[in-house]
């Protein structure tokens, strides 16, 4: 034989479960109003039977009579008073408890079944009791001449029969009042069920939570970030890659946004406030591509990926092929030169020849030297070389101020990589020609870092907005967005606990001044060299073309730093 089982989809389980419960409260309700009910009847009929017998006591005739022991005058008035009531019983004793009345005459004379001594002692009695005549409701007087003496008692029964047809007779109304709950319970259920199964796609228990394990197992496997928010825009769920991308406290389920996040345009896209599909944003130094999906119930599903290392080699890409570029435009006037020096020796003009060799190299070796002995960090100064590079082949030109001076003390090389970096890319992007002028100057552990050109510069209603991820006055490129790197510098700068400024310049257009403070290691006793001093010499005089020797080596080669610093 096979057993039975229990239903295994969601909606099967809840309502059978629910008609189960409904059947059974249902069914213990009504025990439990059946059974004060009874209880109540018993008294109703104890009170009932007590009435009849003090209306029966107050009978002088059938006091009198009992004095006497007239049992057929007893008998007779008892009987007619049973009728007229409707009662089980009217029996009348003597004061010894003897039967001078009872509706089988043959039981006359006999002692009553019960005990006849608190009604013979002027008591009056209610109670159930079983008799002869069965199960009753009793009430028991004394019976009094007018005197006042005991001269037996009166017993009145109503039996149990007539109780038990009055509580059938109720039972009805009480199993058509159940009935009516049950079925309003049973529908109840029935639509609950159904909207539970078009909310749990109709799967069974199991299939529920073998999805939520593998929920969790997918959410925290993927190298991608996601965030579920609710409608009012708090986190639901946030999977470790997302906690790890958005610096997320441990705490973060259930707060919203907002409070997890600070003011600006990732939080703006995380909430909705700010549309669109792919829209980065930046998180500390991270770059982070952002999409945001609405879902039935007003949430959304947010997903974040990391293009930090994609970004920075972009950047890199694009720089290479800048240098590149430059390269090519610098090997052509190489060729160029190298023409005029070939023509000016078959022309036999040796002197001129010489002279023209004298201050190609001069003026060289004097920019070369200029820039290794004022930026001497090997990554800041091979990052202007390049940038140098780029914007000589754009005919722009690019200067490191006489006054600056950068030692190789930099805490964190590749912030202040990033931070020069992106304020260079960002003035050369705004000139088509003109100057972009670089100073690097250290007082003590802070780094001054400030960068000015000669273009159209930033309208003062704009200065605070050009921080802002994703906003940018230039088309973006195909393979890049635009409007991260002031974000990304403005967030390095506030990170480390200094500022960033921008105003006019003194080459006529914007000027950006960068303070960061612990960026540089503490310097050591030795005076820095005067940066100042190569920029006196005169290029190529006396044969001594290049700086003078530094009393410590220079942490990079000679070859770092080419003429690329200002454009020819």
């Amino acid at each position: 034989m096979r057993r039975p089982h229990w239903p295994r989809r969601v909606f099967a389980q809840l309502l059978l479960s629910q008609t189960v419960v409904t059947v059974g409260v249902t069914t213990v309700t009504a025990g439990l109003f059946l059974a004060p009910v009874s209880r109540e009847l018993d008294r109703d009929a104890m009170q009932r039977a007590l009435s009849i017998a003090q209306s029966t006591a107050a009978d002088e005739s059938i006091a009198r009579a009992a004095a006497a022991r007239d049992t057929a005058a007893v008998q007779r008035n008892a009987e007619q008073i049973r009728l007229a009531t409707g009662a089980s019983f009217v029996v009348v004793t003597d004061s010894t408890g003897i039967r001078l009345s009872h509706t089988d005459p043959a039981k006359i004379g006999q002692r009553v079944s019960t005990d006849p001594g608190p009604a013979l002692h002027g008591e009056n009695v209610t109670a159930m009791q079983e008799g002869t005549l069965g199960r009753t409701a009793r009430g028991k007087v004394p019976l009094r001449l007018a005197d006042g003496r005991i001269v037996g008692e009166v017993s009145v029964g109503i039996s149990d029969d007539s109780i038990r047809r009055r509580l059938l007779g109720m039972v009805a109304g009480i199993l058509l009042c159940a009935g009516a709950g049950l079925a309003a319970g049973t529908v109840a259920t029935l639509v609950l069920a159904r909207r539970l199964k078009r909310r749990t796609h109709n799967i069974a228990v199991a299939d529920i939570s073998a999805l939520l394990v593998e929920r969790e197992a997918m959410l925290h496997g993927i190298r991608e970030g996601m965030v579920a928010l609710d409608a009012r825009g708090r986190i639901r769920l946030a999977n470790d890659e997302a906690v790890r991308l958005l610096a997320l406290p441990e705490e973060c389920t259930g707060r919203p946004i907002d409070e997890v996040l600070p003011p600006g345009r990732l939080a703006e896209v995380l909430t909705g406030r700010t549309e669109g599909a792919d829209l980065p944003a930046v998180r500390d130094d991270r770059v982070l591509v952002v999409n945001r999906m609405a879902t039935a119930d007003g949430g959304a599903v947010v997903t974040l990926r990391d293009r930090t290392e994609l970004e920075s080699l972009v950047r890199e890409l694009d720089n290479t092929r800048s240098l590149t570029e430059a390269l090519r435009a610098q090997d052509h006037e190489h060729a160029n030169r190298l023409h005029t020096l070939l023509g000016l020796l078959e022309l036999g003009r040796y002197e001129q020849a010489a002279e023209f060799v004298s201050e190609q190299s001069g003026s060289h070796a004097a920019l070369a030297a200029r820039i290794a002995e004022q930026v001497q960090d090997p990554h800041a100064a091979a990052l202007l070389a390049g940038k140098a590079a780029v914007a000589a082949e754009r005919g722009i030109r690019l200067t490191v101020t006489p006054d600056s001076h950068l030692p190789d003390t930099a805490v964190d090389p590749r912030a202040v990589v990033t931070v020069l970096g992106n304020l260079v890319d960002n003035a050369l992007d705004a000139l088509a020609d003109g100057t972009v002028e670089v100073a690097l100057r250290a007082s003590g552990a802070t780094l001054l870092i400030e960068v000015a050109d000669s273009g159209p510069g930033v309208p003062a209603e704009l200065r605070e907005r050009i921080f802002e991820e994703g906003w940018s006055s230039k088309d973006a490129p195909a393979h890049r967005p635009r409007g991260l790197g002031l974000a990304m510098v403005h967030r390095l700068v506030e990170r480390g606990g200094g500022r960033i400024e921008v105003g006019g310049g003194p080459l006529g257009g914007a000027r950006f001044t960068v303070h960061l403070p612990e960026a540089l290691h503490a310097p050591t006793a030795e005076p820095a060299p005067s940066c100042c001093a190569p920029a006196h010499r005169a290029p190529g005089a006396g044969g001594d073309a290049g700086p003078p020797t530094p009393e410590r080596p220079r942490s990079q080669p000679q070859a770092v730093t080419p003429v690329l610093v200002e454009a020819p």
